[in-house]
């Protein structure tokens, strides 16, 4: 067998970096559910793929917008943006990335089964202008499309094809094809080993294009759901990273001598979910109506819900409560507006009384365990806080991997969710989670369905709107009738904890992601 030129040279690099190869041992509390890039929507999900895809538009190490398959973008027109890409891109494979793998992917991100409808759904063509040439038109002007489509990651159209992997992975129904457990991608690091729940294995890409800052040649991604157990691991040695550090830990691994732990605020929001469009709650002893309906439910809820104890005891203050759908940092954020209704046990029964619920009634909640901080412990201390108002919550925590799936159905009640808004704009959030779902892909993560025409109407004005002066007004009139309505009961922004050894170095960004070229072992 001959191999191209091409490979050869890659093949050299790569003999060169192993020469002096770096391991690096990372362990989280779950796992990336699937190696398909538009499968899920969530931020393990997308931060381990990254490493392995790569979008046209990409961000760097503070965060801001960079150049990633695409060199250069400008708009033509008022809804027309043109995207040079980059040449001389290989896949893992060794083939070539062109405007064909473009059009591909992102007319498979909007396809059925995709995750990241949210972020195409804007969008009214990709049309290839030549090989390395793209323009992306959308249904009205759309001044942040850059930043949205920032985590739409790209394939190779050959591969998926050959592969039958041309429709993504529908995690609702549990359906998973060949991108599952492999991939083809761009980025800095190649799939090597694939073993779900267990262990994931990346190699550097020899023949990558772009620069990597760090110096590790292997990551080794080992999910540990067990706390103790995860710590035990770092303390001994057997890993060189963890994320997230149990927050009653903290202090012990940062007197550790060979340890350090990194903190900072987060951009997520926790909040809890609830079913607003059945006639009829699936998980409840009240028949023929649906509680969440009113408003008076909604309100009870929110204001039995003692946030200050969830800060303090269950986050041992890692926490900061919010008012807001979003946090601070994210564009449009209102201080202003970030004002809790009271917690008030007295007045929340007599608004369930009011509704009719004098004596309160029985629903089901859904939990992840191992997805956000202490989120198993967040949702018992929100049973205990509405038992306190005769609801009698009957709790269903489990891992990520059965629990996304299940909730991404609508099979739920009442739920709660982490968001991280991937444009770092209010724009996110108000598409994403408080617009009226579509098939097109908005209220994509409107799990409860809440649904105000007002709000639609503002989400679609904010999307073209290029004063910002006017923008943030849209986006604060947005935020004020759905707190007003109580269409989601916001919680707070949990905090970052990262531990490691002492001679790693890296970079935490605020949304949670680690791309691994960041990272140096010395």
């Amino acid at each position: 067998m001959t191999l191209k030129p091409t490979l050869v040279a890659a093949a050299l690099v790569l003999a060169g970096s192993l020469s002096h190869a770096v391991t690096l041992r990372v362990a989280n509390q779950g796992d990336a559910v699937s190696m398909d890039p538009h499968s899920l929507n969530e931020s393990l999900q997308l931060s381990f793929t990254a490493n392995v895809y790569e979008p046209l538009v990409a961000r760097d190490s503070k965060l801001q917008l960079a150049p990633g398959l695409a060199t250069a973008w400008r708009q033509t027109a008022p809804t027309v943006w043109r995207f040079e890409l980059r040449k001389n891109v290989k896949f893992h494979d060794g083939s070539d990335f062109n405007a064909d793998d473009v059009l591909f992917s992102f007319a498979r991100a909007a396809g059925d089964g995709s995750d990241m409808k949210s972020y195409t759904a804007s969008i009214k063509e990709v049309r290839k202008v030549d090989a390395h040439t793209v323009e992306i038109e959308t249904t009205a002007p759309f001044p942040i499309l850059p930043d949205v489509i920032s985590l739409v990651f790209i394939m190779d159209k050959e591969w998926a094809e050959k592969n039958r992997a041309e429709k993504p992975v529908d995690r609702r129904r549990g359906i998973e094809n060949a991108a599952s457990f492999q991939a083809n991608g761009t980025g800095p690091y190649r799939l090597r080993e694939r073993q779900p729940t267990t262990r994931t294995v990346l190699s550097r890409h020899g023949g990558y294009w772009g620069k990597v800052e760090g110096n590790v040649s292997e990551v080794i991604f080992t999910p540990i759901g067990n706390d103790a157990t995860r710590v035990a691991a770092l303390l001994s040695g057997e890993i060189d990273l963890m994320e997230p550090v149990p927050l009653q830990d903290i202090e012990r691994l940062r007197a550790a001598q060979n340890l350090k732990v990194m903190q900072g605020p987060e951009l997520r929001t926790i909040f809890l979910g609830m079913d607003q469009k059945r006639d009829e709650l699936q998980f409840s002893n009240v028949k023929g109506k649906n509680p969440f309906k009113d408003k008076r439910v909604r309100q009870a809820f929110y204001q039995a819900i003692d946030i200050e104890t969830i800060r303090t005891r269950v986050m041992r203050g890692a926490a900061t409560p919010t008012a807001l759908m979003i946090a601070p940092g994210i564009k449009g954020f209102n201080a202003d507006q970030n004002k809790r209704l009271p917690y008030d046990v007295e007045g929340a029964r007599r608004l369930l009384a009011e509704a009719g619920y004098p004596s309160g009634f029985e629903v089901g909640m859904n939990c992840p365990n191992d997805r956000y901080v202490n989120d198993g412990e967040v949702c018992q201390a929100v049973a205990a806080n509405l038992a306190r108002i005769g609801v009698k919550v009957n709790l269903q925590t489990e891992s990520k991997a059965t629990y996304f799936p299940k909730i991404l159905r609508r099979d739920t009640s009442f739920y709660l969710l982490g968001w991280t808004p991937g444009t770092y704009d209010a724009h996110n959030v108000l598409n994403g989670i408080l617009h009226t779902p579509t098939t097109a892909g908005q209220g994509q993560f409107n799990l409860g369905s809440y649904s105000n025409a007002r709000v639609d109407e503002l989400t679609r004005l904010v999307q073209g709107e290029t004063d910002d002066a006017k923008r943030n007004a849209m986006i604060q009139e947005a935020f004020k009738i759905h707190a007003d309505e109580v269409g989601h009961i916001p919680l707070h922004q949990q905090a970052l904890a990262w531990a490691m050894k002492r001679n790693v170095d890296t970079v935490q960004l605020a949304d949670n992601f680690m791309p691994f070229r960041f990272v140096t072992v010395k």
